[in-house]
């Protein structure tokens, strides 16, 4: 019983998470299956994408340091949250991080994970494990790519220690 207690706070986060992290823009064709002879990025490529990068959402941000793959993320969706955790890659092609979120009304782990394949120039990205596949980078870029939200550097920590510090029991 126990463990259904922290249902309502995990479903909460993660549909903060939903609204403001994974959802590409609506004007991006999705697809049920990856695009014919398309191929599974590596682990390489894909920490060459996201290591000592941040993803910038709607309203918030995850950073993926390269550094013992640290992960920490904010979100400023209801009340707010926070999570920290570690990403990692597998092969074929995903990229995953597990966090544990914080928000005003408790806390609860959370595993994402997305799948990336290659052809051509393009990647083509999916939210496993039920999201549609659409082009996630393209060459040469569009305004549309959903990569174009994915920034060199740490966009993430300052915003995350604030929630932190919102988030935290008064003393």
């Amino acid at each position: 019983m126990r463990k259904f207690r922290k249902l309502p706070l995990l479903c909460t986060i993660i549909a903060a998470m939903g609204a403001s992290i994974f959802n590409a823009d609506a004007a991006q064709s999705k697809m049920a299956k990856p695009p014919a002879m398309s191929e599974p990025l590596t682990s390489k490529d894909l920490v060459k994408l996201y290591g000592n990068h941040s993803w910038i959402w709607k309203d918030g941000a995850g950073y993926f340091a390269v550094k013992q793959r640290e992960f920490k993320a904010w979100t400023g969706e209801g009340a707010g949250s926070y999570g920290t955790g570690h990403w990692f890659v597998t092969d074929p092609g995903k990229l995953c991080f597990k966090a544990m979120w914080y928000a005003k009304t408790g806390k609860a782990d959370a595993l994402t994970c997305f799948s990336h394949r290659k052809k051509g120039n393009t990647i083509f990205q999916k939210r496993e494990p039920n999201g549609e596949w659409y082009a996630f980078k393209t060459s040469p870029g569009s305004a549309s790519d959903e990569y174009r939200k994915v920034q060199a550097g740490d966009y993430a920590t300052a915003r995350f220690d604030r929630m932190r510090t919102k988030l935290s029991p008064t003393r």
